[in-house]
């Protein structure tokens, strides 16, 4: 399986390794394991379709070293379980942690398991290590345990805004666990009779209290209501531990709810999120507004919001970005992404596209970031980037495809630093995006930035239909973008539901942009324009809403007064009303 293996919005199957041990051969015996793995297995088939076939129950003494082992391996050697499956590992029973040169490591006791022989015993790492040879794409280990050894990242701001087909389609392997190395679980007097104080909740969490507003059950949002509600409890004496191994996507329970959700987003459409253009992906907290956990944020992240808190870090600054700029330009080197191929196959531009959607996610954060938070000094590091990658050899000769994906990674940089400015009403930033001119190479005229990406992207606009969904799409690049930038910057900014709006913004000025600096009335068009059809109503077209904002501010509105459009209403009337009418004339109804 590749690491840029390509998923789909949904799951094929789905499996269970689910065990319980109450006795034990060398250590002392538990009270309700067996009724934890019971209940779990019991909710896994009945409330969110897990087949019976596929869901593997060990028991007490079944739940020996080796038959735990084999039963886990099982799932990567069985090739029925696919890469777009989902698997839930549950454990109830003892663990035990020692300490190692390098820290603490974690171990479950199985049935045979004994203290004095480590051999015996399973190590926690040992499982995880494994799951990489798992084809499918969401694992849930869920342990009630406690031990040490977890290296858990909270990378993912519980409560944060997620779109659910995006969820789906990101690879994941998340955790949680009834506590760490030095505390013990508490086995009984939990809030459902029969069983251990973590499982309780875990089950009220699954059967419904861990739900968003909208019904959706997700892990993220299971773990946060875990953690919460074991912590509160009066029987514990513990705290749940959890987090992600791996991945962004989320662990989705009842995919029924979704199903649902989504059919009613399209009827309130009044029936236009149709196969050939869906607008019905939903937009939710991937967290019931529970815990308000502080978000974990990328080094990247935190070293940068520092350099930019102090202006006096101006030199640090511009060492830092010139970091970010050599590690990409070196690793998007053409030695590494040729362009001289003697073919190519639609999976092979799938995972071009990923993997300088991957290479470039450091720079997505700094030109994010810059554009929010910079100062009238600090911007031009923002234009700098955008300068270097432009102007960085792309190639002369190959495959037309390959040499127009070079202007990707710079495309989704104007995309997040545009959209963050539009979000902070800056428009001087915008103007930055859009009209920096470059030369890419000394053949080439120095114009817009805009005209030189967007030309090239648009040249290959149908390239992103290879990618999974957006097969039937009017405009699949902007698709495509919608979904993958919203994590991004929703974690950056906390835009919430205000996201769609600054993103068709930003798609309508940069065509409005194109469209001036070119003269040719037209320019490379987003979801907005399949939204500007009259049957969705005139209140409903991004593009008729900017046109309105600039008739009702005239002279005094934003984008012109940062320059935009030459800074005249004029230029700016001219081109909309070129572009409107070609819009109508779409004919995509």
């Amino acid at each position: 399986m590749s690491a840029l293996t390509t998923y789909q919005p949904k799951y094929s199957n789905s499996w269970a390794l689910v065990i319980g041990i109450d006795k034990y051969q060398h250590i002392g015996n538990l009270a309700f394991a067996s009724n934890d793995a019971n209940g779990m297995a019991r909710v896994l088939t009945d409330s969110f379709g897990f087949p019976k076939e596929n869901v593997t129950i060990l028991l007490n003494e079944q739940a020996n070293g080796s038959t735990i082992r084999k039963a886990f391996f099982k799932f990567a050697h069985n090739l029925d379980v696919g890469v777009d499956d989902r698997l839930v590992v549950f454990f109830a029973g003892h663990g035990h942690t020692e300490r190692g040169r390098r820290g603490e490591v974690g171990f479950l006791v199985p049935y045979d398991g004994n203290l004095d022989n480590l051999e015996s015993l399973i190590r926690w790492d040992e499982l995880t290590r494994n799951a990489d040879l798992i084809a499918a794409k969401h694992i849930f280990f869920v342990m009630d345990a406690c031990y040490g050894g977890l290296a858990l990242t909270r990378g993912h701001a519980f409560g944060a805004m997620r779109f659910v087909s995006d969820m789906l389609q990101r690879y994941s392997r998340q955790v949680l666990t009834a506590g760490k190395a030095d505390e013990v679980v508490a086995d009984g007097n939990g809030v459902r009779a029969g069983h251990s104080v973590f499982t309780a909740h875990l089950l009220n969490g699954l059967e419904g209290a861990a739900a968003t507003k909208e019904g959706i059950i997700t892990a993220s949002g299971v773990m946060a209501y875990v953690y919460d509600q074991v912590g509160k409890d009066q029987y514990s004496r513990q705290t749940p531990h959890y987090g992600f191994l791996d991945g962004d996507g989320d662990f989705i329970f009842d995919t029924t709810v979704v199903d649902r959700i989504l059919a009613e987003a399209k009827e309130a459409s009044g029936g236009q999120a149709d196969e050939k253009e869906g607008d019905a992906d939903i937009l939710i907290n991937a967290s019931p507004p529970i815990l308000a956990q502080q978000q974990e944020q990328s080094q990247v992240v935190i070293e940068l919001k520092e350099l930019l808190s102090v202006p006096q870090n101006r030199i640090r600054l511009d060492d830092y970005v010139s970091h970010h700029i050599r590690r990409f330009l070196e690793e998007a080197d053409l030695r590494h992404f040729p362009v001289q191929m003697s073919g190519i196959q639609g999976s092979d531009l799938v995972e071009r596209i990923q993997a300088y959607e991957t290479l470039s996610k450091d720079l997505q954060q700094v030109a994010t970031l810059l554009a929010r938070w910079g100062d009238a000094d600090q911007v031009l590091q923002l234009e700098r980037i955008l300068t270097r990658l432009a102007e960085t050899d792309k190639g002369t000769s190959g495959l037309v495809v390959l040499l127009k994906l070079c202007w990707y990674p710079l495309m989704l940089l104007m995309y997040c630093a545009g959209i963050a400015a539009i979000a902070s009403k800056n428009y001087r930033i915008l103007k930055i995006v859009f009209d920096t001119t470059v030369q890419p190479d000394a053949h080439d005229d120095r114009r817009p930035l805009v005209v030189h990406v967007m030309s090239n992207m648009t040249d290959i606009h149908d390239t992103f239909k290879h990618l999974p969904g957006q097969e039937k799409k009017y405009v699949p690049r902007s698709e495509h973008l919608f979904t993958l930038l919203q994590p991004v910057l929703e974690d950056l900014l906390f835009l919430g539901r205000g996201y769609e709006q600054y993103f068709d913004e930003f798609e309508v000025l940069m065509a409005l942009a194109f469209a001036h600096a070119t003269q040719h009335g037209w320019g490379p068009p987003g979801r907005f324009a399949w939204k500007h059809s009259s049957r969705l109503g005139l209140g409903q077209s991004p593009y008729r809403q900017i046109v309105e904002q600039a008739e009702k501010y005239g002279t005094e509105w934003q984008p012109l007064r940062a320059g935009l459009f030459d800074g005249s209403l004029d230029n700016f009337k001219k081109q909309a009303e070129a572009y409107g009418e070609r819009l109508s004339k779409l004919g995509w109804w």
